[in-house]
């Protein structure tokens, strides 16, 4: 199937829709974990034996700092899972909505310029840099840190 334009902008308006429909996420995992309790009688100790549990950890890395949950089985344990795979379903979408997005610019007409005069206008206004960035001389979305001493395209020197 071609996928025109109004088709993107159709598949972009439901991925919004689904991700307002989306309901409560979180990041993290959770594992299913066996421990020896280190009671030197205990059945655990056995070479055969798994250990007790089993025991639900909800474990996260938010801005490089690890948070972790033991979860109880039952519904605090089925909101957290729930919570995690919309998490995923929310990584997919944005996906999917990066792509359609991209499809979509390269789909969307560029306007014309009208005449020399206009394209002059543009050269004077704009300084070198993008229209409506602000800014003169335009580094093409980087910032100055980005473009380091080998140029505003990444060559030659400046």
């Amino acid at each position: 199937m071609v996928e025109t334009l109004e088709v993107l902008e159709l598949r972009r308006k439901e991925l919004y829709q689904e991700l307002i429909d989306l309901g409560d996420f979180r990041r993290g995992t959770i594992s299913t974990n066996y421990r020896k309790c280190g009671k030197k009688n205990c059945v655990c100790t056995q070479a055969e034996h798994p250990g007790h549990g089993p025991q639900y950890l909800w474990n996260a890395t938010v801005g490089g700092k690890s948070k972790a949950k033991n979860l109880e089985l039952g519904p605090e344990l089925e909101k957290v899972a729930k919570e995690v795979e919309n998490y995923r379903a929310f990584i997919r979408m944005c996906e999917e909505l990066a792509e359609v997005n991209e499809k979509i610019c390269a789909l969307r007409p560029v306007r014309r310029l009208e005449d020399e005069e206009e394209l002059e206008d543009l050269k004077k206004n704009c300084g070198g840099g993008l229209p409506g960035s602000g800014e003169g001389n335009s580094s093409f979305g980087f910032s100055d840190g980005q473009r380091g001493k080998r140029g505003q395209f990444g060559f030659g020197g400046q």
